[in-house]
């Protein structure tokens, strides 16, 4: 069964199959999926009390202001820079759009293009800047709530930073990759928690059509750049995704992705088991 739901202006599409052995199973046990379209987000800010002076923020999964993992989108008007600052926990930011510096507050500035990785761990001081028109990036938490405190107030967690530029990333194609299958596309590989759960990065070609599979009962993913059409099989319809754009699933689930456009689409994806591109 296939439902469209609305929910605070944000379009849902949640497909639930049940199995069919189990036709008597309750919804609650089947595998279920949810998509996220960039254009749908509502947007808020990441300082509320700052107003218009603060980062937009969405939240695309969890809740940043609570004890849980979050994900979710951060947005800076050209020329942003923070003051020097600490947070109460660590983060990981992926770019979307635009050029974004983070690093100590002396640091010269190393500008982050679409596609750049970087971590900031709990209680080190440092800076944000965003030097385009747009800037974009995807934020992600472990834990929370998400805080920003005074430089005063710093600590040593034990973790280090890392500023990856995409031109530094390792990119293993099909060939050298058990999980992808598909002729030409790539991943690369960024993080590993102690909770088993991973992060890691694919592109798909121009003209990929193909499914992206899993059994995970986490399995988040985030367009980062290029755009996608996700065929919802249910549905008999597709629906196109931009970066910013936001699918997760539990289960064992079949993305189906279609690569319209001349360039390659990339796609980040957080889950807790093994996934095949295919």
């Amino acid at each position: 069964m296939t439902r469209l739901l609305t929910t605070s202006g944000i379009a849902l599409v949640t497909a639930l199959i049940a199995p069919n052995s189990l036709a008597d199973t309750t919804m609650k046990s089947a595998p279920s999926a949810k998509i996220v379209a960039a254009s749908d987000i509502s947007w808020g800010y990441l300082n509320p009390l700052r107003g218009d002076k603060s980062p937009g923020a969405a939240d695309l999964w969890g809740d940043r202001t609570q004890d849980t993992a979050t994900g979710m989108l951060v947005r800076f008007k050209k020329g942003f820079e923070s003051p020097p600052h600490i947070h109460n926990i660590t983060y990981r930011g992926i770019v979307i759009d635009g050029l974004m510096h983070n690093d100590d507050p002396n640091a010269e500035k190393m500008w982050l293009p679409t596609g750049s990785f970087w971590t900031q761990p709990a209680g080190e001081d440092h800076t944000t800047a965003a030097n385009e028109v747009t800037n974009l990036i995807y934020l992600e938490i472990d834990s929370g709530p998400y805080l920003v405190k005074p430089s005063t107030e710093s600590f040593d967690n034990g973790e280090r930073p890392l500023n990856l530029h995409r031109d530094n990333m390792v990119w293993l194609n099909n060939s050298k990759l058990n999980n992808i299958t598909a002729e030409g596309v790539k991943s690369t590989y960024l993080w590993k928690s102690n909770a088993d759960i991973n992060g890691s990065m694919v592109k798909l070609p121009a003209g990929f059509k193909g499914q992206i599979t899993t059994e995970a009962s986490e399995f988040k993913a985030v367009v980062i750049a290029g755009a996608i059409e996700y065929n919802l099989t249910e549905q008999n319809k597709s629906q196109y995704l931009s970066p910013g754009s936001y699918i997760e699933s539990n289960g064992n689930f079949k993305h189906n992705m279609n690569n319209k456009t001349d360039a390659e689409a990339t796609i980040y994806i957080r889950t807790n088991s093994p996934y095949q591109v295919k």
